[in-house]
């Protein structure tokens, strides 16, 4: 996996290890706080004394924001020079807030008009990026649902002349594409772009592929863009062609036609190196590759590229021809630390199926050792399974995997019996046991599997601390079952996904609680940490199961957690799935210090910065049929 290019780059890379330090400043200028997605901030005016008298400094509301101000926001706002820069509604509008007041200092926004209403991500957002010259100019780049690229002026929010056509580069001109497939309504984005030095690195997002119409669809890849004026410097081809390195992993000429692969989680940078980190999904389709024979390079890997010109440093394939719909959802963490006494730039990759991959970020090559081991193989007509799947030998899964009977859950005696007869008619096995037939000749109806299909962790994503080297995940344990049907009148496909869902009551997971949790993971010595429930058990549990409530365990909420670490703290909100809650957590042993009330549930990840002296911790919140909404947390005035 490692290239000459890569060792050439180790070489001339700098002797002295310069450490990632989180959000500089305090300001918030990348999505993730910093280039490396840590999610840190080395603020501490917010501490155990004084968490619990944080306070609502002020409210900015979606409601105003184009059709639908209902929908959820999945927004996380940066921070430069006193002001918030996020994205809202429908309509994808990018907005300026004062960071003091929440005064709303200028939108812009785009008429879509077809491309919005066919757009695969019709959704707010996940954010913007910036951009400078360091002599004045700064701007706000923002991906539009209909898939434009934008640069507006960051102090007026008018876009920028000289960039594209009147500020807007349309991003379906000069992709790939397949014969008969359009782009409009195939392709789009929900992440923000990544500015590196004066590149902007895009990537894109697809319509989820449970039951995709066709096996042909559009590739997922990868360009570069110049910062100034928007001109394609070079694109990356997750699929690769005839002569590129991959092509031949794509057996049957299936490269011709497959699309996806694409990288729609948010794209991690090394300022140092100018290196980028691609977590890159699965191809067409998510749960049957048999017209996609191969291991199917560069789908569902790690891939570091120079963001300067595109080429490839280094690769690892997370998992070989895909067809769980483990694709890497979430940005990979970068932090220089020590492992094992050694000083290290590595690169984190958390996953759908509750695996931490940690490589050195200068040459791909994996920290602890990572184990190709065999693993089940399909019976399903047509399909193609790889022999092995590669398993890290450090840090220990974060999130429970695989299915037998001793997962079920056991309350109470009958509802254990309940269980057993609901996966009665399921197969089960270890991690990487393959999807089955909704009618297969066993007379089995698909195969139970743990982690699901959206996690274990998601796009969520984790946390470091960079000071200790603690790595933060949150993550939820929610069994699918993978049930293949003929594509029929639907799908050209020959299987598409079929729906099943063995329960004992309305929305109770199956297994043995937690449902969902927050980890802690020492990577200097690749151990696990601690563990705990994200959050208490829910209301209806009890009403549903019919049980006395004294029966159940802590279950943590059936969500993932979002995360924020600062030099003092770990806040926790429990995700979309939870309730209007924020925990902070003690950051060395997960202990709950302070619970703190929000008006609703957490959607965008946290972030903080401080402004005129006061630390302030940002939220998007929404759900319940309320409008989504930016809370902005601070210490009573007077008390910083």
């Amino acid at each position: 996996m490692v290239t000459a290019l890569a060792l050439a780059a180790l070489a001339s890379a700098p002797t002295v290890v310069s450490a990632q330090t989180g959000a500089p400043d305090g300001e918030w200028p990348v999505y993730g706080g910093d280039p490396g997605h840590t999610r840190f901030a080395p603020l501490d005016q917010i501490d155990a004394s004084n968490v619990e008298d944080l306070e609502i400094a002020w409210r900015w509301s979606a409601q105003n924001f184009g059709p639908n101000p209902y929908i959820r926001s999945a927004t996380t706002p940066l921070m430069i020079d006193g002001v918030l820069y996020a994205t809202a509604g429908m309509r994808r509008s990018v907005v300026a807030i004062d960071a003091g007041t929440g005064e709303t200092l200028w939108m812009w926004r785009m008429d879509e008009g077809e491309r919005l209403s066919e757009a695969p991500r019709a959704n707010p957002g996940r954010g913007v990026a910036y951009w400078t010259d360091g002599a004045g100019d700064e701007r706000i780049v923002s991906v539009t649902p209909g898939y434009h690229m934008v640069a507006l002026d960051a102090a007026t929010g008018v876009p920028v002349d000289g960039f594209g056509i009147d500020g807007v580069v349309d991003l379906n001109d000069g992709h790939r594409t397949r014969e008969g497939i359009p782009l409009v309504g195939t392709i789009g984005a929900s992440s923000p772009p990544t500015v590196v030095g004066d590149v902007i690195v895009v990537g894109s997002a697809h319509h989820v592929g449970l039951r995709p119409p066709s096996m042909i669809n559009t590739p997922g890849d990868v360009r570069g863009f110049d910062a100034r004026t928007g001109e394609l410097l070079w694109t990356f081809k997750t699929i690769p062609e005839p002569g590129e390195e991959g092509n031949d992993t794509w057996l049957e000429e299936s490269w011709s036609y497959t699309g996806n692969a694409a990288v729609w989680a948010p794209i991690s940078f090394d300022p140092e190196t100018g290196y980028v980190y691609l977590p890159t999904e699965a191809a067409t389709g998510d749960y049957y590759g048999g017209h996609r024979p191969g291991d199917n390079l560069f789908s569902t890997s790690l891939v570091c590229l120079d963001a300067r010109t595109g080429e490839k440093i280094w690769h690892f394939q997370i998992i070989h021809h895909d067809i769980w719909d483990w694709d890497n959802p979430t940005f990979p963490i970068l932090a220089d630390i020590r492992v094992d006494g050694q000083e290290r730039k590595v690169v984190a990759q958390l996953t759908k199926q509750g695996f931490a991959y940690v490589f050195d970020r200068l040459t791909g090559e994996p920290v602890w050792p990572i184990e190709e081991r065999p693993v089940p193989q399909t019976d399903v007509p047509g399909e193609w399974t790889s022999p092995t799947q590669p398993f890290p030998t450090k840090p220990p899964a974060f999130e429970a995997q695989g299915f037998s009977e001793d997962d079920l859950i056991d309350f109470t005696p009958e509802i254990e019996q309940r269980a057993r007869e609901a996966v009665r008619e399921f197969r089960m096995g270890t991690l990487f046991t393959p999807p089955s037939l909704a009618e297969a000749p066993d007379g089995t109806k698909g195969t139970l599997m743990r982690p699901s299909t959206i996690g274990g962790a998601n796009w969520e994503g984790g946390a470091i601390d960079p000071e200790t080297g603690m790595l933060y995940v949150g993550s939820q344990s929610d069994p699918t079952v993978l049930s293949l049907v003929p594509g029929g009148e639907r799908s050209d496909m020959d299987f598409v996904f079929g729906f099943a869902r063995p329960q004992v009551a309305r929305g109770i997971p199956i297994v043995k609680p937690p449902w969902g949790r927050v980890t802690a993971l020492a990577l200097s010595s690749g151990d696990l940490a601690w563990s705990v429930p994200n959050g208490d058990t829910p209301d209806f549990v009890a009403e549903r199961l019919e049980i006395d409530p004294a029966l159940i365990p802590t279950t943590g909420k059936i969500s993932r957690a979002g995360l924020l670490v600062t030099r003092t703290l770990l806040f926790a909100g429990e995700g979309a799935a939870g309730g209007p809650v924020m925990w902070a957590l003690d950051k060395a042993t997960g202990e709950r210090i302070a619970k703190i009330e929000l008006p609703n549930a957490q959607v965008g990840l946290p972030m903080t910065y401080m402004h005129d002296g006061r630390q302030f911790i940002v939220v998007s919140v929404g759900g319940n049929g309320e409008p989504a909404e930016l809370i902005a947390l601070a210490l009573p005035s007077g008390q910083e």
